[in-house]
């Protein structure tokens, strides 16, 4: 936690001064946007907010911090699958905070992190569900409960058959909050499985074309206003008002876009060729890697997903757990800006391995800085 003389309490309880280290620019521009910077992220974030003037710039936060499992994870390139239990192996990082301590050592990012993000900003929690429903009461006080936007359940894994008296575990949770009421939403849809459109549009017309329909009124009554009057001698339900006024629902009619049943009931006609496919919902399954660079490497189209729905071409994108850099990669990939952060030496690695294999193209230029957090010696 920082103080007013900029003390910083880390991970592994050791007291440092934050003004006491400086951003080292290894590789690229001082005004690069997309930033990968080795070193404590709760200083790094203070030197974005202090040193680059970023409060209130970042429109999308991705995090997966470690999960207070008290475990060690670590890494070995001459595995196949680059996850290591053995002890001789590299250590690519400890998770061994519990309780209050990890709590404490969550709560103190996620107040720089609000101060980071802009108004319309989003921010997505990636967490194990056991300790998940603590992060929400701290989520709830930072971001303020109105502020929540989804609890997402992420199926990680094929179904387990273990021994434990409880159910199988496959998935963990990701908690999505936005700063304001108008935050950043660009409601991608997901297309139409074969399946789903012999499920939902069940009715062909003479054209062949498959449809469904859906009723022409909504909940609640309209006292004065036009959908709440009759539509050829009919009027809406009670308790409820046309969705459109009848001048609209006319136009419908002439167009062939209202269905009337044999007993005078006119229903409003939806195409299946005309949907551009269903809304997304919260549940998710995106697998881990199969073969991943780094442990707990997530699956890069849940990346993806993210970032197309809250954050936009001129957004930057942050995550200050970035390990493997499957976020940066994903909003390079996108087009968007990014900074990316990390303590470990071996997520670090790994990133700048999978940065140095990103193509420039005409579309996508690439450039961006690395940095690493040195103490400052007097």
């Amino acid at each position: 936690m920082y103080n007013q003389k900029g003390i910083v309490v880390t991970n592994n309880n050791k007291k440092i001064n934050s003004h006491s280290f400086k951003m080292k620019l290894i590789k690229g521009e001082m005004n690069n946007i997309c930033k990968l910077i080795f070193g404590e992220n709760l200083i790094a974030l203070k030197k974005l907010i202090e040193d680059f003037k970023m409060s209130g710039n970042i429109d999308l936060i991705y995090i997966d911090p470690p999960f207070s499992t008290n475990n060690e994870f670590r890494i070995s390139p001459n595995r196949a699958n680059s996850i290591s239990k053995s002890n001789k192996d590299n250590i690519a990082y400890k998770d061994n905070l519990k309780g209050t301590e990890y709590l404490k050592f969550i709560k103190e990012r996620l107040l720089l992190l609000k101060d980071l993000l802009s108004n319309k900003g989003s921010i997505y929690f990636h967490i194990d569900y056991k300790i998940g429903h603590y992060i929400k009461v701290i989520m709830d006080e930072i971001f303020g409960i109105s502020n929540f936007r989804n609890d997402i359940s992420r199926i990680k894994c094929n179904p387990k058959n273990f021994n434990r008296r409880a159910y199988g575990n496959v998935k963990d949770m990701i908690l999505f909050y936005s700063k304001s009421d108008t935050n950043i939403w660009n409601n991608i849809r997901e297309p139409f499985s074969q399946e789903d459109i012999l499920n939902l549009f069940k009715k062909i017309d003479e054209n062949g074309r498959r449809y469904t329909t859906i009723p022409l009124h909504a909940p609640g009554e309209t006292q004065d206003g036009p959908t709440g009057k009759k539509w050829k001698g009919i009027l809406p339900p009670k308790g409820r008002h046309w969705r459109c006024s009848p001048s609209e629902l006319d136009i419908l009619d002439k167009d062939g876009l209202i269905e009337w049943s044999r007993n005078g009931n006119p229903r409003r006609i939806i195409f299946a060729d005309e949907k551009n496919g269903k809304k997304i919902q919260d549940i998710w399954e995106f697998k881990d890697p199969q073969y991943p660079s780094y442990p707990t490497e997530k699956n890069i189209k849940l990346l993806e997903k993210i970032i197309l729905n809250s954050s936009n071409e001129d957004s930057i994108v942050l995550d200050c757990f970035c390990g493997s850099g499957t976020t940066i990669r994903a909003a390079q990939k996108l087009g968007r800006k990014w900074i990316g952060i990390d303590n470990s030496k071996e997520a670090i690695r790994v990133t700048l391995d999978h940065l140095e294999k990103i193509p420039n193209t005409i579309f996508n230029e690439f450039n961006y800085s690395y940095f690493e957090l040195q103490e400052i010696i007097n």
